[in-house]
């Protein structure tokens, strides 16, 4: 059995803020509409949160349930623990309309801290960081780059393709050099 690796080996920079990426993390995209019956109890039985309203983020240690659209979720677990997430979620909603997939190795996460973690953001993406509220959680793009935030802590978590990991951290990076910082 192969050894699950982050996309970017664990890859940090030290600016005038902290980026990090800090996967591997088990994903979920869980696809169903708000009035499924069960998807509450589906959603804590799965992460042990409860379901997010609009564009929230229940986040309870190392698990979260964010709300990604009017009918989708992401669910955040232990990478390992996402395969009995799923079996989770099957059960509490079978015979529901829905739809459920693991996509941890198809995402990469950073976290991005520091007191001017909201400055390396705003370079890259229409997002106001510095009112973004603590629960909430926007899907926008970082240059190119589809991209999940939210704030947790004294920085933030960015979710994006795996696929494009490389070019999201160099993005951070370049961000966050020292002397770059917002008047």
């Amino acid at each position: 059995m192969s050894e699950v690796v982050s996309a970017l080996g664990h890859a940090s920079f030290e600016g005038f803020a902290k980026v990090s990426e800090i996967g591997p993390l088990g994903m979920i995209t869980l696809r169903a509409k708000p009035d499924v019956a069960g998807l509450a109890a589906a959603v804590q039985a799965a992460v042990g949160v409860a379901l997010p309203s609009q564009r929230e983020i229940e986040i309870a240690g190392d698990r979260a349930a964010g709300w990604m659209g009017p009918d989708e979720y992401l669910l955040v677990m232990p990478y390992d623990q996402a395969n009995a997430a799923l079996e989770a979620l099957n059960t509490a909603l079978k015979g529901q309309h829905y739809l459920a997939v693991v996509v941890s190795d198809a995402r990469a996460v950073f976290r991005i801290e520091g007191g001017k973690a909201d400055q390396v953001l705003a370079k890259l993406s229409p997002v106001d960081f510095a009112t973004l509220a603590p629960k909430e959680l926007r899907r926008s793009r970082a240059a190119q780059v589809a991209a999940a935030y939210w704030k947790d802590g004294n920085g933030f978590t960015m979710v994006c393709f795996r696929s494009v990991a490389s070019y999201a951290m160099g993005l951070l990076t370049h961000s966050a050099m020292p002397g770059s910082e917002l008047a």
